[in-house]
């Protein structure tokens, strides 16, 4: 697998876990997450974004699984 692929992946799973977020215990937005993991807004839709090969850093992806109740590994899967 490429980092371009893992990255696609990771992205695509935070928006899905965020969005299930938003469905099972309130309104979680980008601007949201990216204020409780100490980050830009414009990074976590970078993060989300199919078009944006953006690599993430394990801290902010255990800080985001902490916030959104997600075991680290389910981001990879």
């Amino acid at each position: 697998m490429t980092e371009k692929v893992i990255n696609l992946k990771i992205g695509s799973n935070i928006r899905r876990y965020r969005l299930l977020y938003n469905i099972d215990k309130g309104n979680m937005t980008q601007k949201e997450l990216a204020r409780r993991i100490g980050v830009t807004t414009s990074m976590i839709g970078g993060l989300e974004s199919k078009n944006i090969n953006q690599g993430i850093s394990v801290y902010n992806l255990y800080k985001i699984s902490e916030v959104l109740g997600v075991p680290i590994d389910k981001f990879f899967e």
